[in-house]
């Protein structure tokens, strides 16, 4: 698409980011001569029309928002436009990058450098707080540093506005998991406390190289953020108070942004804030009182399929694992674990005391799809069929040839339509599917596995899927795929009503080997148990007709 002229106006020079609603783009704006930042929504490309009217009122909602701020430290939206069929956005070009992206880079930040950052993002909030706007996804992917020092905070995609009637279905609670607040979990309504304590989360995570109250699966990590006491800050020095009282459970007891200020101006010139430690003394005290029982949830009716809304774990996946992570060290493997978990559980996903569906964003500190970023873009998700190639070995003859732009293909029936579970970082997960995810294959492609052995990652997801109603494992034995070491693991579990549009009895399968070039590759089917016989029979066809096209 480089090259192209959008709306008449805009050319598009380079992809500067991208996540799992888009793609941003550097632009040059023809008539005023300027560069400018385009966030191309892909996500369109994959919904129904009704969604896509809906993700267009959304993108017009965020420029509505981001409009009615005056600050700074809001990244400016000139534009929102509709183009081949879906929205674009255009924004301010912040020649930087993301708070995220320098946690990656460096490890950590340090203390007055994050309280510094922080004042800026909270003078922002307040200024969209004084407008009658909410951000409600404040994140380190969401917080930009220019090089030339400029901290500015961007995405108000999701944003509520005071006034506005809600564009989101009935019951969504919507923003990355990691950095939701506590009344949020549990299905209250936000206020501007509750982007305070996404702030007390970023600079958190900032300053400690890991989110506070991250776990292996969005369930567990969601229990974590209402039950669980705030780690030990090791490296947040004068900043820790302030952390602190911002991730008070008790929203009423958290410093207003006023007061938020004062404290991290103090922090920034390395004092210890005093005044915070009021809000901490009862802390524990609230953390007990607010603690309540667990309930799942049901998938809000006319949700776009991902499949695992049919209540499919998919290939290795599960509702999550427990409990925290100490050693951010010596729990790395979990914590990629989790990453693959909750790609493919978010649609089953648990609140805490409440009957909330809650639509899960972004979980990593990877690529974003915030302007100035500068990492590096994945290839338009889009495949056909092609006619090119003669299926191998026992393939059935009227099968065609998927040649996926992820680097691999796929023998499948004709009209089987591609869907994209989700890009994250070193994990991407794709769906082929016939019927809107009754019956679906779907590929994972990991290029920085935690295991270098298949059998051994099955089992340890084996030992995860207990939870899973009716679970029986079939069989989980290691093999050879392809000339590389492999394993083979086929189970059954009954998929429930409140989950899912397709109850009942269901099977599914998975091989998952490793590479040559050390990637991890799963490729799994799922099917309704009556149908397990020809599903089965097409899984062994799919075997013998994939093919690795390229590194991916």
């Amino acid at each position: 698409m480089q090259g192209q002229l959008v709306a008449g106006r805009y050319r598009l020079v380079e992809s500067i980011g991208s996540g799992g609603m888009g793609r941003v783009w550097r632009a040059h704006d023809e008539v005023l001569h300027r560069a400018v930042a385009i966030k191309e929504l892909t996500a369109a490309l994959y919904v129904s029309e009704s969604d896509r009217d809906r993700l267009l009122a959304r993108t017009r909602s965020e420029a509505r928002a981001a409009a009615r701020i005056n600050h700074s430290a809001v990244v400016t939206v000139h534009d929102v436009l509709e183009h081949d069929g879906r929205p674009w956005i255009v924004m301010e070009l912040v020649e930087g990058y993301s708070l995220a992206d320098a946690v990656k880079e460096r490890g950590r930040i340090e203390p007055a450098e994050a309280a510094r950052i922080g004042m800026w993002v909270l003078r922002a909030l307040r200024a969209a707080h004084t407008a009658g706007v909410l951000h409600r996804d404040v994140k380190p992917g969401n917080v930009l540093i220019g090089h030339d020092g400029r901290v500015l905070i961007t995405d108000f995609g999701i944003a509520q506005i005071e006034g506005d009637s809600t564009i989101t279905r009935t019951g969504e609670v919507v923003g990355s998991v990691d950095y939701l607040a506590p009344e949020r979990v549990r299905g209250q309504d936000p206020g501007p406390s509750s982007d305070l304590w996404a702030l007390g989360a970023t600079l958190y995570t900032a300053v400690e190289g890991r989110s506070p109250f991250r776990r292996t699966s969005p369930l567990s990590t969601m229990q974590a953020v209402v039950e669980d006491e705030v780690p030990e800050s090791r490296h947040a020095g004068p900043l820790a108070p302030v952390i602190g009282a911002l991730l008070h459970k008790d929203p009423a007891a958290r410093p207003d942004a006023a007061e938020t200020e004062q404290l991290l101006a103090e922090a920034a010139e390395g004092r210890r804030p005093q005044d915070a430690q009021a809000y901490l003394s009862t802390q524990h005290g609230a953390l007990e009182a607010n603690t309540a029982p667990t309930t799942h949830v049901p998938v809000a009716a006319g949700t776009p399929y991902p499949p695992q809304a049919a209540g499919h774990p998919g290939p290795g996946g599960h509702p999550g694992g427990t409990g925290p992570m100490s050693d951010p060290d010596a729990s790395r493997a979990r914590r990629r674990r989790g990453l693959r978990y909750v790609l493919l559980s978010m649609a089953i996903a648990m609140v805490v005391a409440g009957s909330t569906v809650v639509v899960l964003q972004h979980w990593g500190n990877g690529r974003d799809d915030s302007p100035g970023t500068g990492a590096p873009a994945d290839p338009t998700p889009s495949a056909s069929p092609s006619p090119s190639g003669e299926p191998g070995g026992d393939v059935p003859s009227d099968w065609q040839r998927y040649d996926d732009p992820w680097g691999f293909s796929v023998y499948l029936p004709a009209g089987y339509e591609r869907q994209v579970v989700d890009v994250n970082g070193d994990l991407r997960q794709v769906d082929y599917t016939p019927d809107g995810g009754e019956h679906f294959v779907r590929i994972a492609i990991d290029t920085s596995p935690d295991f270098n052995d298949a059998y051994a990652h099955q089992l340890d997801l084996d030992q995860q899927l207990h939870r899973l109603v009716d679970y029986q494992r079939v069989k989980l034995e290691k093999n050879i795929y392809r000339d590389r070491p492999g394993s083979l693991w086929e189970y059954t579990w009954s998929a429930q009503a409140k989950d899912t549009p397709f109850p009942g009895p269901r099977r599914a399968i998975e091989e998952t080997y490793m590479s040559r070039a050390g990637h991890e590759y799963a490729l799994y089917v799922s099917a309704p148990a009556a149908d397990w016989k020809t599903a089965a029979r097409q899984f062994t066809s799919i075997l013998r007709g994939w093919q690795e096209t390229s590194a991916s």
